[in-house]
């Protein structure tokens, strides 16, 4: 079997944590894992797969994205080119999967991280576009959160969220939002006179 991003390299027998048996290359220090072996580990490990809300809080992390991240793959054991799931970090990666034959490449250090944010366990959700857009918007969420500290500062910022979690959960929050605004519009228009 040759690598898919060396593609002359041939892969060799290894274990990832965990004793997931893997083909890794030793030139780039990737890793093909089949799809029985990933299955068979899996079904060892706890069950649970990572919300995108908790995902949020942990995209913060440094990654040093592997130079050939970027460069597309065929897979090892059908020729199939593979298909690439994003990794949404500061620095973004993306995990590489057959959609024929299942199995999972990831570039050096990709498997340590994916390990981090608990995305190891259910490498698959990394490729259901539902879950993609989850966490795209938690992740606009978060960014909208951290403007709104930085604009009001912390004690302000947890106030407005204090009270649109009360708003959002009553149902007339909506007459208590309106009042707000015109509220708040009313005083900046009494400011510049």
């Amino acid at each position: 079997m040759k690598c898919p991003k060396c593609s002359k390299e041939e892969l060799v027998d290894s274990v990832l944590a965990d004793d997931l048996a893997v083909k890794t290359c030793k030139a780039c220090k990737g890793s093909w894992i089949a799809s029985e072996d990933y299955q068979t580990w899996q079904a060892k490990q706890p069950q649970e797969k990572v919300t995108p809300e908790e995902l949020g809080e942990k995209l913060n992390i440094e990654f040093g994205q592997s130079p050939l991240d970027t460069r597309a793959a065929l897979c090892p054991e059908c020729s199939r080119y593979l298909s690439r799931a994003k990794v949404k970090l500061k620095t973004p990666f993306f995990v590489d999967r057959c959609q024929q034959c299942g199995g999972i490449w990831c570039d050096y250090g990709e498997w340590d991280i994916l390990a981090q944010l608990g995305l190891h366990r259910s490498i698959e959700q990394l490729f259901e576009r539902k879950w993609q857009a989850q966490v795209e918007q938690q992740q606009l969420l978060n960014s909208e959160r951290q403007a709104m500290v930085e604009k009001m500062g912390d004690k302000v910022a947890e106030q407005v969220f204090e009270i649109a979690e009360v708003l959002s959960q009553h149902p007339h929050g909506d007459f208590a939002l309106a009042y707000l605004m015109r509220k708040v519009v009313s005083l900046q228009e009494t400011q510049r006179r």
